[in-house]
Formats: structure tokens, sequence, C-alpha cells
């Protein structure tokens, strides 16, 4: 069977990747072309576009990118029309992948949908055109089912967090501190300030700034998959910070803290056991735009399914380096990093299901015949 799977970020290349490690131990003879990212092509899709070159991140950063963003809505409908898949599986990334589940449902294709965009938070309004072009819907925050189905009439599945497949089977490497040339003498903070350039150059010249705070750790920036290193050093400059990449789980697990960009990373984060502050910074008319569309209390995807405060918040003009460092200084102390553990480990019971990518990859080739 042919299928065709599109996801624009690196979180999507992750679970892509899972998912199609398990469509293959299920048929031998899947022919996959893909749109992601490094996991998903050495799993043994066909990659035709890489994440790196899809995403953007705010309303006025996709307003001035709307030309590259039609040619490649343009390119991809052709480019499934002539491989033909017997199956198109979207992960996330709404925007894009939504257009082209209307443009693949006129046209026969079955559409089936990973990670359901976030309509419970804004553009409520999709639900209506995505009942009517998704074959099938899989969610994975526990709250999605019944809003689904109690709002909206949406028989969807439930799958559990993807991020459950890797994080439960994953320990810090042995001898890290000297493979990666660290100082076993102080501990250390990670900066994770995301996988988009237009994040890195919000985010990093801030955290930055806190390094001589904090003279007793040793501060590390986690480089994302698809960066170069040059994003990072021409905002560090002369600082004593290194980037490290394709570490990014192992650093989580042995810092005592983090400091997080909002998105998946602060679920990692929490889901590895290691206290964080999420920040979050836009331009000033996104930023305004999202606060008058967005219809939730949290921005964290821990504070949004635990339905409470578990994290620090840092948004816009509050994150800056002086409220960095009395969060951080908060969350270094045994009492307050003992309530976060506590209620990442509720977290950590809320989302396992057993293996997001085992239950839908049976799911589709069930409704495609297999």
């Amino acid at each position: 069977m042919k299928y065709y799977i599109i996801a624009g970020e690196a979180s999507g290349d992750l679970h892509g990747s899972s998912l199609i490690n398990e469509i293959k131990s299920l048929d031998k003879n899947a022919n996959i072309r893909c749109w992601g990212g490094n996991l998903m092509e050495n799993a043994g899709g066909k990659l035709i576009k890489h994440y790196k070159d899809l995403s953007f991140m705010g309303f006025w950063e996709v307003l001035i990118n709307l030309p590259i963003i039609y040619k490649n809505l343009k390119f991809c409908k052709k480019d499934i029309f002539d491989f033909k898949p017997n199956v198109i599986i979207y992960i996330d990334y709404p925007g894009f992948n939504l257009r082209i589940a209307k443009w693949a449902r006129k046209n026969g294709f079955k559409n089936h949908y990973y990670i359901s965009p976030q309509v419970w938070a804004w553009k409520e309004s999709r639900v209506s055109s995505m009942k009517k072009n998704i074959d099938s819907l899989y969610v994975i925050l526990p709250f999605e089912k019944s809003y689904f189905q109690e709002k909206h009439d949406y028989s969807v599945e439930y799958v559990g967090h993807p991020l459950m497949e890797h994080l439960t089977k994953i320990s810090p490497e042995k001898g890290l501190y000297q493979k990666l040339k660290l100082s076993t003498d102080k501990p250390i903070i990670t900066f994770l300030p995301g996988s988009r350039k237009q994040e890195i150059n919000k985010l990093l010249p801030e955290f930055i700034k806190i390094q001589d705070e904090f003279p007793e750790y040793q501060f590390i920036v986690a480089g994302a998959p698809g960066r170069d290193v040059l994003d990072y050093n021409e905002i560090i400059g002369k600082k004593s910070i290194p980037v490290i990449f394709n570490e990014t789980y192992n650093l989580i697990q042995i810092s005592k803290a983090c400091v997080v960009t909002s998105g998946t990373a602060t679920l990692e984060t929490a889901l590895l056991g290691t206290p964080q502050i999420v920040c979050y910074k836009s331009s000033f008319f996104s930023y305004l735009i999202a606060k008058a569309i967005v219809k939730l209390k949290f921005i964290s995807l821990v504070n949004i399914i635990m339905n409470k405060e578990v994290v620090e918040e840092l948004i816009q003009k509050n994150c800056n380096s002086i409220n960095i460092i009395n969060a951080l200084k908060k969350i270094l102390s045994k009492s307050k990093a003992d309530q976060i553990k506590k209620d990442y480990k509720e977290l950590y019971q809320i989302l396992d299901k057993g293996g997001a990518s085992k239950i839908i990859s049976k799911s589709i080739l069930k409704s495609i015949g297999l």
C-alpha cells in the first residue's frame, strides 16, 4: 500500500518516524512519501520536503511568507495526485494540513489526522470542516475526546500522548559528562529556545542574560533538529555557553532546571521529570491577535492538561531576564522542585495509553483493507 504523510515541525517528525516504523512492521510492502525531517527519512519514508523550510511562527510571520506557503500547497497537491496514495496521514500542522485535506477529500483520497488541531483553544469553526473532510481523527490529550464528542458530536479516538512511546524508554547516557566535555563540579541549567528561527531570535537573547546571576551553574543550549550552530552563536557571541545537538533528552534529564520555549518541549521536559520555566515571545502584532482570540488560561501543555499552574509561564513582556532569574531561583529550591515533580507524576499517569503509533497504525491499515 501507498502512504503519504505530512508533518511540518520537529515534533511531527519524531511522531511520524514512530508511525512509519509501526506501519512498515505491519505492511512489509509499504511505500511511504513524506513531508517531515531526518527521523522520518531514517525510518524509511521518502522525504519530499523538510519541516525547517515549512514552519513559520506567528500571524505576522505567516502573512509575510504567504507566497512560499501557497507554492508549497500547490506542489503538495500535485505530488499527492501523481503518487495516488491509499491514505494520507496528517500530523498536526493544521494551517497547511487542513487545506490539503479539503482538497484531498474532493479528489477521493482517504484522510486520517494524527494530533488534532487545537480547536478547543482557537478557530473552533474548523470543526465542521474537519468532520466533513477527515475520515479518522486521533487525539492525544485526554480532554479532547469529550470536547469533540460531547460538544460537536464528532467521534474521535484518544490514543494517549505519543511522547510516552519515547520518554518511557530512555535514561541518561552513561559517561555523558565526559562525552560532552561538561564539568562535573557544577550542576547544569539547559536552555531550550525552540526549533524555529524566529523563536531563537526572540528568546535566546533573554535567556543568555541570566548566566552571570548563577555562577555556581553551567549553562547549555540544546540545539534543535534542523538548525545550524550559527543560528545560536550569532546571539551567544563571546559568552561561554555551548550549543549541543542531538542530546536534548539527555541534557534535560541531567539538568537541575530548564528554561523552555512554549511548545512540545514543555511536555517533554515534564515527562522527563525536570523542573522548568516556560517562556514565549512573538512579534507584538502576532501577540495582540493571539491574545484576542485564544481561549486558554495557560499556554504550556503541562498546565493545560493539568488545568492548573504546575510550571510558571513568562509571556511576551514578562519574558525578560529579570523575571527568568526570579522564577529560576524559585524552582531551584528543593520544596518547589519537589512539588513540581509530584505534579509531573500525575501528568504521566494521565497520558499513558500504551503506544499511540501502534494504535493508530492498526486503525489505518484496517481502514484500507489490510
